[in-house]
C-alpha cells in the first residue's frame, strides 16, 4: 500500500453531512426511495437516492459531487459507510485515541491494520480522533496463492478435517487426525430458538447461573465486544462472577490469566 494526499477537513465534513442524510426504509418496495441512501450490508456498500445527492451538494454548497477539480463522492460514500456498516466495539475499538480494527471471526484486534481508500480516515472522523494519512492498494495476493509461494507447507488445527478438500484440491495437502488421548466425554444438545434476542440472552445468563451454582466451569462464545459486554451485564445483574475476554484493551492484557482460571471450580468466562 502506499499514502494518498487527501485534505483531513474533507473528511471531518463529509461525515457531518452524512449524520444529516437518512437511510431509506422502504428500499425492497417499487415506491421511490424514502431517504437519501440506502445500504447494502451484505455486499457492505452503500447507494446514494436521487434526493440524497442534492441534499448532499446543498449542504455542501456544491454543484456536483463528482466534479474532478473539487470530488466530494468519495468522501460521502465513505462518510456513510462509516455510519451504517462500521459499527464501534463490532468492527473496531478506540484505543489510545486510535481507530483498531477487530476480527469478525475471531474477536481479537489486529493493530497495524489500517482498511484501504479513505474507510479507516472516515470512522476516524465518525470517532473524532485523529485522522492519520490515506492508503491505497498497490498490490495484492490471495491467501491461497501466497501460501504456495512457500516449497513446504504443514500445520495443525482442530478445524482442518472439515476443510479436507480445499487443503487437498489449493494446497496438496493432505489432512491427518490426530486421535485423542481420552475419549470425549462432551454431550450435543440441540438447538434452541427464541423468538427475540434478548430472550436468548437472558436464557443463556440462566444457564451460566445454574451451571455456576453446580460448581462446574462455563465458556461462553460471542461474536463481538458489543455483545460479550451485554451477557456480562446480564450476569452482574445475577450478581455471577465472571471473566470477560473481549477485544477492549484493559481485558487483552488478562488474557493469560482469564485462560489460565478459565477451567476452575465454578469459573464464568466470557468471550
Amino acid at each position: 500500500s502506499g499514502q494518498v494526499d487527501r485534505p483531513s477537513e474533507k473528511y471531518m465534513r463529509a461525515s457531518e453531512v452524512a449524520a444529516l442524510l437518512q437511510r431509506s426504509t422502504n428500499t425492497d418496495s417499487e415506491e421511490e426511495p424514502d431517504g437519501h441512501y440506502e445500504v447494502d450490508e451484505k455486499g457492505r456498500n452503500v447507494l446514494l437516492t436521487d434526493q440524497g445527492f442534492i441534499n448532499a451538494e446543498q449542504l455542501l454548497g456544491v454543484s456536483d459531487l463528482f466534479d474532478s477539480n473539487d470530488p466530494w463522492a468519495h468522501y460521502i460514500f465513505n462518510a456513510i459507510k462509516a455510519k451504517e456498516l462500521f459499527i464501534k466495539d463490532v468492527n473496531y475499538i478506540v484505543r489510545g485515541g486510535e481507530i483498531v480494527i477487530v476480527d469478525e471471526l475471531t474477536g481479537r484486534v489486529m493493530p497495524g491494520r489500517r482498511w484501504s481508500d479513505g474507510l479507516h480516515q472516515a470512522v476516524e472522523s465518525k470517532e473524532g480522533v485523529e485522522i492519520q494519512p490515506e492508503t491505497q492498494t498497490l498490490a495484492s495476493i490471495t491467501y491461497q496463492n501466497f501460501f504456495l509461494l512457500y516449497p513446504k507447507l504443514s500445520g495443525m488445527t482442530g478445524t482442518a478435517k472439515t476443510e479436507e478438500l480445499e487443503f487437498e484440491k489449493t494446497y496438496k495437502l493432505e489432512v491427518t487426525v490426530v486421535p485423542t488421548n481420552r475419549v470425549s466425554r462432551r454431550r450435543d444438545q440441540p438447538d434452541v430458538v427464541y423468538k427475540t434476542e434478548i430472550g436468548k440472552w437472558r436464557a443463556i445468563a440462566a444457564d451460566c447461573a445454574e451451571l455456576h451454582a453446580e460448581g462446574r466451569p462455563v465458556l461462553v462464545g460471542t461474536t463481538s465486544v458489543e455483545k460479550s459486554e451485554f451477557l456480562s451485564q446480564l450476569l452482574n445483574e445475577q450478581g455471577i462472577p465472571h471473566n470477560l475476554l473481549n477485544a477492549k484493551p484493559e481485558n487483552v492484557e488478562r488474557e493469560a490469566e482469564i485462560v489460565a482460571q478459565a477451567g476452575r471450580r465454578g469459573a464464568v468466562t466470557i468471550s
